[in-house]
């Protein structure tokens, strides 16, 4: 009886560890890739930028790496995913790929700094940015240009698209194309605008000079009216 019982022993061993190695499946992390790397430092004279907010799609603000199927729906990669918040990862690639295009360090986010008085405020909304096997990597957002008292410089809706091999590293490589074509887009708007004025600041209130204090009127003081006269008496 224990010999007939070993063979199904080992299928349940043999199962469990399956099991146990599809559980420990290592998973790959990816980031954007930002392109070459600028060759010189950006200007610390140049454009003062004021980039964002930045916002995007709900269904963007994950960790997993979101696969496009044929049908239009959406499935999480198994073994892939963003190494952190890909909302983050966007603010800092284009904060960093803009720099580069305009020759510019004065770039600041609004979610670190929004009362920075700069040239050209840009917002950028990121409704779509995902790819699939047999999807190309896609990328839809609006962005708009805002200058000095908020005055509307420019606006685009932007659709690019980027074909790659179905592996999902070569998914990745081509968001990040993507990413890049929409930053060069940006780049060139917001060098149309170099010589607007930086947004004037808000003059101080003076405080408000206390009244004089006024004195109450004074009282005339009776005096006593010396008479010089006689008084005669009967």
């Amino acid at each position: 009886m224990i010999v007939r019982r070993l063979p199904l022993t080992l299928l349940l061993a043999g199962l469990l560890t399956l099991t146990g190695c599809s559980h420990f499946m290592p998973v790959s992390l990816y980031q954007l890739d930002g392109g070459p790397s600028a060759t010189k430092t950006a200007d610390k004279d140049g454009m003062s930028v004021l980039l964002g907010p930045i916002t995007v799609a709900d269904y963007l603000q994950r960790e997993s790496l979101l696969q496009r199927q044929e049908d239009g729906s959406l499935s999480a990669a198994g073994n892939a995913r963003w190494a952190g918040s890909l909302a983050t990862d966007l603010d800092r690639q284009v904060l960093r790929q803009l720099s580069s295009r305009i020759n510019s360090q004065r770039l600041v986010l609004a979610s670190d700094n929004p009362s920075f008085k700069a040239q050209v405020q840009v917002l950028l909304s990121v409704t779509r940015l995902d790819s699939g096997p047999r999807q190309p990597a896609v990328l839809e957002a609006q962005w708009r240009l805002v200058g000095r008292d908020g005055q509307l410089l420019d606006t685009r809706l932007v659709r690019l698209e980027e074909k790659h091999q179905g592996a999902v590293a070569d998914q990745v490589r081509a968001q990040s194309v993507v990413v890049q074509e929409l930053v060069e887009q940006l780049a060139t708007a917001v060098k149309a605008h170099a010589n607007t004025p930086i947004a004037a600041e808000e003059p101080r209130r003076k405080a408000p000079t206390p009244a004089a204090r006024q004195e109450p009127p004074r009282m005339p003081v009776a005096e006593p009216i010396r008479i010089d006269a006689e008084v005669f008496r009967f």
